[in-house]
């Protein structure tokens, strides 16, 4: 009988699903305390005294689109990766076009929904695709920062000999022998000796 027990590469490769309607819950819950503070900034922006509760009364809808995009990110995102059992960039750009849409319905057209849904598709699917990461890309944490610093000032280096010639010397650039040279400019020129440290 043969072992059908699975190899490390097959392990890895395996899908391991995701709670889609809990994360929609985490993730609307969230994005609805975040649209309810654009909602109370809104009612203390406005020029007449409408309350404490304008900020859910005239500005509630905030709040609303803000929990639906959320919660229909996240909802889609991981509804996609559960269907396809694959995590790639098309679940972001899924979840993204459905956060778009109900950002669009706000504005009660077709073209809106269509229009917003596709644009949060592109930039979140990029996004992902890119890596997802706004600070570049992963260092390992086991390299020295200040030895991969130093690798990749002197694999830069340019040899003194170019610089002397494109500069000359002085302003800190010196070469090799620079010390006596001066010296002797300095005897020639004035005729004081001058000490040269080796």
């Amino acid at each position: 009988m043969a072992d059908h027990t699975p190899n490390q590469d097959q392990v890895e490769s395996i899908y391991q699903p995701k709670d889609a309607v809990g994360s929609a819950i985490k993730a609307t819950s969230v994005t609805a305390a975040a649209g309810a503070f654009i909602s109370t900034i809104q009612n203390t922006l406005t020029r007449q005294n409408v309350g404490a509760l304008g900020a859910f009364t005239r500005f509630g809808g905030t709040t609303a689109t803000f929990a639906a995009m959320g919660g229909a990110y996240e909802f889609t995102k991981n509804a996609s990766a559960n269907l396809r059992q694959k995590d790639d960039a098309y679940n972001p750009a899924l979840g993204g076009l459905m956060s778009g849409a109900m950002l669009g319905l706000r504005f009660r057209s077709a073209p809106a929904v269509v229009g917003y849904g596709c644009m949060v598709a592109v930039v979140l699917g990029a996004f992902s695709y890119t890596g997802g990461k706004l600070e570049g890309y992963h260092r390992d944490p086991t390299v020295d920062e200040v030895a991969r610093k130093e690798f990749l000032r002197k694999n830069r280096r340019r040899p003194i000999e170019g610089t002397l010639e494109e500069l000359g010397e002085g302003r800190g650039i010196y070469g090799p022998g620079y010390v006596e040279r001066r010296a002797e400019r300095v005897k020639n020129a004035y005729g004081i000796d001058v000490p040269s440290s080796a």
